[in-house]
């Protein structure tokens, strides 16, 4: 299999970020997985900030910001660089969970700022066994937590992949707010608003196939 197959059917892989998708049964041993790309290179996750979360922040007077190498379209979407990684993925049902990985975006992160108080989330990390993305949590320039949980990545909306020249194309996971980020985020700014499973926008996720 080359680089490029080998590729493609990572990234197919990382469909189950969103999906959550879990084989029922564990397989007595563990298979070969059908695909294992050692080190992933680039490109980035994008996210289109849901148009419900942007009037949220805007009725609490939060405003979104990107940072580091993120940065925030004119268009709506907070886009993080991916820096590192890896996915093993095998024939699904043969092994729970049968996506295993790691996708990490250092270096980067979106900020909410109110008044005086500044809350960056950075450092993503996706774990596609678990649908979860973990992050860095900032307030004020001082850490708060090295390792949180952020968002929940639902995948059922997502589509069919596409192949684009050397990139390969996923889009239409949904990204919602977890229960731990959205008390933090009520506590820091001393407001209600934040939910478990607030949709934060939806998530494209482009690799390099080279």
């Amino acid at each position: 299999m080359n680089r490029t197959t080998t590729a493609v059917t990572a990234v197919l892989a990382m469909g189950a970020i969103g999906g959550g998708t879990i084989a029922a049964t564990q397989a007595a041993s563990t298979p070969k997985p059908v695909a294992n790309l050692t080190k992933v290179t680039g490109k980035s996750t994008a996210v289109k900030l849901d148009a419900g979360f942007v009037s949220a922040l805007t009725s609490l007077k939060v405003t979104p910001g990107a940072v580091g190498s993120a940065k925030i379209t004119k268009g709506g979407s907070a886009v993080f660089p991916i820096t590192s990684g890896h996915v093993k993925y095998y024939k699904p049902g043969s092994i729970s969970p049968y996506v295993q990985g790691i996708l990490r975006h250092d270096g980067s992160g979106l900020s909410l700022s109110a008044g005086g108080t500044k809350v960056e989330l950075t450092n993503f990390v996706v774990d596609p066994g678990t649908s979860e993305l973990t992050g860095k949590v900032s307030a004020n320039g001082k850490t708060v937590l090295k390792s949180a949980p952020l968002f929940t990545l639902d995948g059922r909306s997502l589509k069919p992949l596409k192949v684009s020249g050397n990139h390969a194309i996923l889009a239409g996971t949904k990204v919602k707010l977890r229960k731990e980020a959205a008390d933090l985020l009520n506590k820091t700014f001393k407001v209600t608003a934040f939910k478990d499973q607030f949709l934060i926008g939806v998530a494209t996720i482009t690799l390099n196939l080279k």
